[in-house]
């Protein structure tokens, strides 16, 4: 294992002496989990690797450290604590269910499972063995979004309306899960977040291009108890990349377009609709950009999760 041993006065180094209390082991290394590996190692927790690949685990183990284990080794190892899971969907459910009956700790990545009663399953055991179980739904954590909830919860936008949001690119294409489970799930999270309950009605429709059982494209609708609307369209087949959260509240509108400079990322527009003369009219104004101090979501993510592990809480 490589020494990458920072100075004592580091922010790295004094924010790894904080973490070094919980160490994790991560499973897949490759795609997105690479990502994991960095910001455990950045957060001094990173202890081994799970990875099939091992030019993959060589790479990353070289560049961050941990010691590269298979997973029942890892599992077996007392002094790893808890296990990220970013290996394929289809996998989430077996991984997370062997890591938890062995006394892990456990983070993994959306979706949870891709079978409602999988992840009641999960749950169920994670509380009954008193261990920590994650999903990681990344935008939660994102300072732009935090903002945005913020100005919600302050009222600024008024009584909600409307939400929609656009997740569009082309690719990655998967094989294991459809477009909605794939995507979808960020949107989601943030929907029921600003509107603060579950729906009390779900229409999804799904168009099927390149896989008679894989859905490329899906547009979902919501429905809200407090008559809240939102919609959500997902697609791999898409010309360009758009990552964009609107909402519509009857005092003001406010844009989340993840795709834009930061200082431009967060937009609110006052715009209302006034009724004169019995029609509704609208009135227009300039939009202002929200400053949002800039920070990694990924890594506000991860030291959430060794906080939960650390204090227990949830």
């Amino acid at each position: 294992m490589a020494d990458r041993t920072a100075s004592p006065d580091s922010p790295a180094a004094q924010e790894a002496a904080t973490a070094s209390d919980v160490r994790v082991a991560v499973v897949g290394c490759g795609g997105w989990g690479k990502n994991l590996v960095r910001n455990f190692a950045e957060l001094g927790a990173l202890e081994a690797l799970v990875e099939p690949n091992d030019e993959t685990a060589k790479a990353l183990s070289e560049q961050h450290g941990g010691r590269i284990l298979d997973f029942e080794t890892a599992l077996a190892d007392e002094t790893i604590s808890a296990v990220v899971i970013a290996a394929p969907a289809a996998l989430h459910h077996a991984l997370a269910k062997q890591a938890l009956e062995a006394g892990k700790h456990v983070y993994v990545e959306k979706p949870l499972s891709l079978e409602l009663s999988q992840a009641a399953e999960l749950c169920a055991l994670a509380e009954s063995l008193d261990r920590r179980l994650m999903v990681g739904h990344l935008l939660q954590y994102h300072p732009v979004f935090l903002e945005l909830k913020r100005l919600v919860r302050e009222g600024r936008l008024g009584r909600l309306q409307y939400v929609y949001s656009n997740r569009l690119n082309l690719g990655k294409i998967r094989r294991e899960e459809d477009i909605m489970w794939s995507f979808a799930p960020h949107d989601i999270s943030m929907i029921l977040s600003l509107i603060g309950s579950e729906p009390a009605s779900v229409d999804a429709v799904g168009s099927y291009h390149l896989h008679e059982s894989i859905a490329d494209v899906t547009m979902m609708h919501l429905g809200f108890p407090g008559g809240e609307r939102a919609h959500v369209f997902v697609s791999w087949l898409h010309p360009f990349k758009e990552q964009k959260l609107v909402v519509v509240g009857d005092e003001a509108m406010a844009v989340f377009n993840d795709g834009e400079p930061w200082d431009r990322k967060l937009l609110l527009y006052p715009h209302k609709v006034a009724w004169v003369d019995n029609v509704p009219t609208p009135s227009k104004a300039e939009e202002t950009a929200v400053p949002v101090e800039e920070a990694e979501p990924l890594k506000q993510e991860c030291r959430h999760f060794l906080d939960c592990v650390r204090t227990g809480t949830t």
